[in-house]
């Protein structure tokens, strides 16, 4: 076996040899990919009991009450990518911190493990969707700031000071991404509609046929992942798009003013309400609030977690602070009862901290 293997040609030991060093880099990144999933699932165990609450809301109507608590890591990737679009509008690619951006992920989603123990048990299949995006979003900012921190840098010197045509074209493509996935999930988004944008608004400068490149093989690759997303979606079915609360207000015609509300029921002072969900539905519980609007019950739930701004580094309700890249301020997430929405909703307008997002479920 040794005299067969001496005397293999030279191009199939190389190829041996090879393939043992990609299979142990496939094994090294699985490992490292998998590594913060570990660390959650070992280190940041649920704290706490739920209490006992005896929902106002048929059961029909219900979410776990868990699950305002795992609406975030998705937001968080949004934030990311508003983050980046910030970023980009006055620098390049290589100033945004990709890796600052994947710890404050996985920084959250520790946090919001341990205070789910008080709000009922995380369903399996969250849990699994939670890591599954987790795990893509980490590959896919390990390998942007592989490729912006060495090759897109070198590009960026080569350049000079003074921005190509295609670096503020993809500076306004990372800021319209951003603004569209606030309310729609991110494999609707035309990414070869952006593809072929670049295509058209390329010159013949340097920085701008790198750009045409890297960013086109990017978006190729996202709209062909997009569509195996969107047709897994289609099988099993979108998520429901309202959710009922009850709320207290001193009319029914109180709420005619305000659009994506249904009024159900109206009596003894309490309503019962149909609304939308998603990023609309902060705008519309903040409009509410301002109304004198109070709420009491929130698709049979007595706690809510929402995210807000402000400039002070920490902030006494907040289970997870962190900054925010581009911008001066920080964001917080808190977690509230339903009964304190309103009156905190209210009270920001008069502080220099603002609601960024109200996490239903």
């Amino acid at each position: 076996m040794g005299r067969d293997q001496e005397h293999r040609p030279p191009s199939v030991k190389t190829f041996w040899r090879w393939l043992k060093r990609g299979l142990i880099a496939v094994v090294l990144l699985i490992l490292g990919l998998s590594a913060p999933v570990a660390y959650v699932e070992t280190a940041c165990r649920p704290t706490g009991e739920p209490v006992p609450y005896q929902a106002l809301l048929l059961a029909e109507y219900h979410r776990p009450e868990s699950r305002t608590l795992l609406t975030y890591p998705e937001w968080d990737i949004v934030h990311a990518y508003d983050d980046y679009g910030r970023v980009l509008a006055t620098g390049d690619p290589h100033d945004f911190q990709f890796l600052k951006s994947i710890s404050g992920f996985w920084g959250a989603l520790c946090a919001l493990s341990k205070a789910s123990g008080s709000h009922g048990q995380i369903d399996a299949d969250t849990k699994q969707m939670v890591y599954v995006i987790g795990v893509s979003f980490t590959a896919e900012f390990l390998m942007k700031a592989a490729y912006e921190e060495t090759i897109g840098r070198l590009f960026v010197m080569l350049r000079g000071d003074v921005r190509a045509p295609l670096d503020d074209l993809s500076a306004q493509q990372a800021e319209s991404y951003a603004n569209f996935l606030q309310q729609v999930p991110w494999y609707k988004w035309d990414f070869e509609g952006d593809r072929a944008a670049l295509a058209a608004s390329a010159t013949n400068a340097l920085r701008d046929r790198e750009r045409n490149i890297a960013l086109g093989l990017e978006y190729a690759a996202k709209a062909a992942y997009a569509d195996v997303i969107a047709q897994a979606v289609a099988q099993v079915g979108p998520d429901a798009l309202t959710l009922r609360m009850i709320v207290r207000a001193p009319e029914a015609e109180a709420f005619d003013g305000f659009e994506g509300v249904t009024v159900i029921a109206h009596g003894n002072g309490a309503t019962e309400i149909e609304t939308i969900r998603y990023r609309a539905l902060t705008h519309l519980m903040t409009k509410m609030a301002r109304s004198e609007v109070d709420f009491v019950e929130i698709a049979g739930n007595d706690d809510i977690m929402l995210t807000v701004l402000g400039r002070n580094a920490t902030h006494p309700d907040a289970i997870y602070s962190r900054a925010r890249q581009g911008a001066d301020d920080y964001r917080h997430l808190i977690v509230m009862p339903v009964s304190r929405l309103a009156e905190t909703l209210r009270g920001l307008e008069a502080s220099d901290t603002i609601v960024e997002h109200i996490h239903d479920y």
